[in-house]
């Protein structure tokens, strides 16, 4: 057990997206490091089996919420199914996109649906979580966000919009919980081993290359929550800036367009920062 990790962000976690990928890692590391776990994601079977694993592998207390992060109201009973746990660490690891696809190709429904589970929900369990921690004077809040939101590309409108939103939120509450005892992280991701980004590549066709793996994602985070505002994973300065540097925007706009369009119909990217960033549902829901 980790006494410095549940001291400070004990003695309960909240993992929102948390039955598979990066969720299922992060469960995985608080639960090692001796935090009690809640799991929330939207497939019950699967969320109840994962639940025994942690309990199992780890000895601590496991609580699954079955919920859809992109339901109005969700968040309230989240809080409500929670409302008696001292929870000191929330990370929101749900919000992938399975589909590359252009903006006009996918209903409206679909996209409001994105933009509630990414921007909506994210906004609202910062706020009902990160309170109670700031009125504590401890905690912590891990906002798991992507390469996409760096700048816009085409087939990723309203999923890197919603991607920068969470950024931008992260550094901001970072800025304003630091005094106040309480870590928050942006952790960006690129491509990373998920099954999320496995039925994004598949669809296209592609071979999955080189990918993150989640459980070094969990730990480096986990390892480094306290470094905020934003850590880039897999970067050789992971608290530093936009990976396109000072690349004018347009033309990073168009580097990140060719490294999301389909192997079949692009030209390579100029810019290696957009083939690390470009990649939808690397940061999974479940």
């Amino acid at each position: 057990m980790d006494t410095a990790m549940t001291n400070e962000y004990g003695p309960w976690g909240i993992v929102a997206g948390g039955s598979d990928g990066v969720g299922a890692a992060f469960a995985h590391e608080m639960a090692a490091r001796g935090l009690n776990v809640v799991l929330v994601a939207r497939r019950v079977p699967v969320l109840e089996a994962f639940a025994e694993e942690i309990r199992a592998k780890h000895g601590v207390e496991v609580r699954a919420v079955a919920l859809d992060l992109s339901a109005p109201g969700a968040l309230a009973e989240l809080a409500s199914a929670t409302a008696e746990l001292e929870v000191g660490l929330f990370v929101y690891n749900a919000g992938g996109d399975d589909f590359s696809t252009p903006f006009l190709d996918k209903d409206l429904d679909t996209h409001l649906q994105l933009i509630h589970r990414n921007c909506d929900s994210v906004l609202e369990a910062a706020y009902r979580f990160g309170g109670p921690m700031v009125a504590r004077g401890r905690g912590g809040v891990v906002l798991v966000t992507s390469g996409a939101a760096w700048v816009g590309g085409a087939t990723l409108a309203a999923y890197g919009a919603t991607k920068a939103f969470d950024l931008v939120l992260a550094e901001a509450l970072w800025a304003e919980w630091r005094s106040s005892g309480v870590a928050v992280l942006g952790l960006v991701l690129g491509k990373t081993d998920t099954p999320s980004m496995r039925r994004v590549f598949d669809a296209k066709g592609e071979p999955y290359g080189d990918a993150a793996d989640p459980s070094d994602v969990a730990r480096e985070a986990l390892d480094h929550l306290a470094d905020g505002p934003t850590w880039i994973f897999g970067s050789a300065d992971p608290t530093g800036g936009s990976p396109f540097g000072a690349m004018p925007r347009r033309d990073a706009v168009l580097a990140m367009s060719r490294a999301s369009a389909p192997a079949t119909s692009h030209a390579p990217a100029t810019s290696h920062a957009a083939d690390a960033a470009a990649a939808p549902g690397t940061d999974p829901s479940e």
